[in-house]
């Protein structure tokens, strides 16, 4: 296998998808580099079987102290690393938090993403560094139409969706100004091993697993579920995510120019989305977990509590046109998710 030579840098390296990314790039023979905040803290348990000491051999993977709201380091490593690829995971992206925490919210997710624009312009890099920014579904907000397309409008209900569609545009904008190679994705609901497992703030799966699990050890009798099962989600495991980056990231020139909307007054902005293209109910994912968790008790939902949006699928046949689909199926994925929690 002829190994590649490329720099890639990595925001969010600590983070679940972030981890994922960097293992599936060193797997590609990348040199990988990271960012990562000064915390009182060791918040880096993902990737401490990627990390060596730099004078000792080993795998090519290194580890820079910046933070999204300060432009002087970003400018700093970026001019350090010179990344062919630019991969941007950082995010407060917690939607309660963020109403919590908006301004904190709009200088990390909107301005820290023009912070690196600006770094990839100021050291001169718009030709050699292609950028990924790493968006979310959260901008449909209330959706518009099913399956959500590239062209849907946005409707965003937080200040969390409302500063990353203020990080598309900047991309769109720089794009159009001075023809950088800056490229936005929309993934859908993503899950997988080294997720967060807490009680009052993780995602559905890892907490459906978390309380699953605790009632299969204590022995009991029902599982309740928020909600009347029915709203339909879409879920894509986080190693799928992984490989749909690197595949958008090194699409030749005359399949990757083009989605950039440099040149372009269609209306469509530098956007793609990734997903698997299937949904469930929220019953059946239920149903499906208690299964893989060997929980035989009774599934009680209580529709006191709100379902939120009836159906959230993104259409990912742009996507597939390029070549690109998704691989683990939900029930596997799960298995593996449950294997990781159960260690």
């Amino acid at each position: 296998m002829i190994r590649s030579t490329k720099k890639a840098l990595i925001t969010g390296i600590t983070g679940q998808d972030g981890a994922y990314l960097a293992e599936f790039l060193l797997g590609k023979g990348y040199e990988v580099h990271g960012i990562k905040r000064r915390t009182s803290l060791f918040n880096t348990d993902r990737i401490d079987h990627l990390y060596h000491d730099r004078h000792e051999a080993g795998l090519p993977f290194y580890l820079h102290h910046g933070d999204m709201t300060d432009s002087s380091s970003l400018i700093r490593i970026i001019q350090q690393v010179q990344p062919d690829e630019l991969y941007n995971l950082a995010a407060q992206s917690h939607v309660a938090v963020s109403f919590e925490e908006p301004e904190y919210t709009a200088d990390s997710d909107a301005l820290g993403v023009l912070r690196l624009l600006e770094a990839i312009r100021i050291l001169g890099l718009e030709k050699k560094t292609r950028f990924y920014q790493a968006s979310t579904s959260e901008l449909y907000g209330l959706v518009q139409e099913t399956p959500q397309r590239e062209t849907t409008p946005f409707y965003p209900r937080s200040p969390y969706a409302i500063a990353k569609i203020a990080g598309i545009e900047m991309c769109w904008a720089y794009n159009r100004q001075y023809g950088t190679q800056f490229l936005a994705v929309m993934p859908t609901n993503l899950y997988g091993p080294g997720d967060n497992y807490h009680p009052e703030n993780s995602h559905v799966i890892p907490a459906l697993i978390r309380r699953f699990h605790e009632a299969k050890i204590n022995g009991s009798p029902t599982v309740t579920v928020w909600g009347s099962g029915r709203p339909r989600r879409e879920f894509m495991y986080s190693d799928d995510m992984a490989r749909a980056c690197v595949f958008l990231m090194n699409l030749p020139d005359e399949k990757f120019l083009p989605l950039l909307g440099q040149d372009r007054n269609d209306g469509l902005p530098p956007i793609v989305n990734i997903g698997v293209g299937e949904d469930v109910t929220i019953r059946e994912l239920a149903q499906m977990i208690a299964e893989v968790v060997g929980y035989e008790g009774e599934i009680v939902f209580d529709t006191t509590k709100p379902d939120g949006t009836p159906r959230k699928r993104l259409d990912v046949s742009r996507l597939a046109l390029m070549g690109w689909q998704a691989s683990t199926g939900l029930k596997a994925g799960l298995a593996n998710v449950y294997a990781d929690f159960a260690r």
